[in-house]
């Protein structure tokens, strides 16, 4: 399993807005890009677009390796329909996304860890696999000894963040249940990500 253990406020201020979500907002002490005085943004090229592009989608999903963006990416290449799409829906269904995504982590990397140390259900049974594929119908849960972890009860009661149409939430169950698959217009990213370029970009680049 691998864990970013990067810089995440460095990161933020890249993209110039709190794209993890963090409580304390990386952006308003150093609203700059990082580097000497907060340097200057640039004018890309459209190579350096298409690398900012995927950055982003990595960084949405919690720091994904490149190893797994390729993996998934030639996944969504193989099924039928959009790949652009399948590639989204991908990556909104891995585990650590849902568990993000019902609120019982306060970031993607809060529920990376719930998933990782064994406090994450999926239909009664535990899972520990972050990129385990939540399917329609499957009841995503908090085991029972872990409902009483501060973390837990106090990411479900912040009231900034609201759960996405295509999951429920039984807030007193500590369950939630992915209702459909999700449409790439209705997840809530903190970012806008430009999903053809980054499938151009790795179309041609592997």
């Amino acid at each position: 399993m691998v864990r970013y253990t990067g810089n995440k406020n460095r990161i933020a201020r890249r993209f110039g807005v709190n794209i993890f979500g963090r409580a304390r907002n990386p952006l308003l002490h150093k609203p700059n890009p990082p580097g000497v005085h907060g340097a200057r943004r640039r004018k890309k090229s459209d190579f350096g677009l298409q690398l900012e592009e995927k950055q982003k989608l990595k960084a949405v999903y919690g720091m994904l390796t490149e190893k797994q963006l390729i993996r998934t990416y030639k996944e969504a290449e193989r099924r039928q329909g959009n790949t652009a799409h399948n590639l989204a829906e991908m990556l909104e269904c891995r585990l650590e996304s849902v568990v993000y995504r019902l609120k019982f982590g306060s970031t993607i990397f809060a529920a990376q860890q719930l998933v990782a140390h064994g406090h994450i259900l999926v239909n009664g049974k535990k899972v520990d696999r972050r990129s385990f594929v939540v399917r329609p119908g499957m009841v995503i849960s908090i085991k029972e000894g872990s409902r009483k972890v501060k973390s837990i009860q106090e990411s479900l009661d912040i009231p900034t963040r609201t759960v996405p149409e295509y999951l429920s939430l039984d807030r007193d169950q500590f369950s939630g249940q992915l209702l459909a698959l999700p449409l790439p217009e209705q997840m809530p990213w903190p970012i806008e990500i430009n999903l053809p370029e980054i499938c151009d970009f790795l179309a041609h680049s592997h």
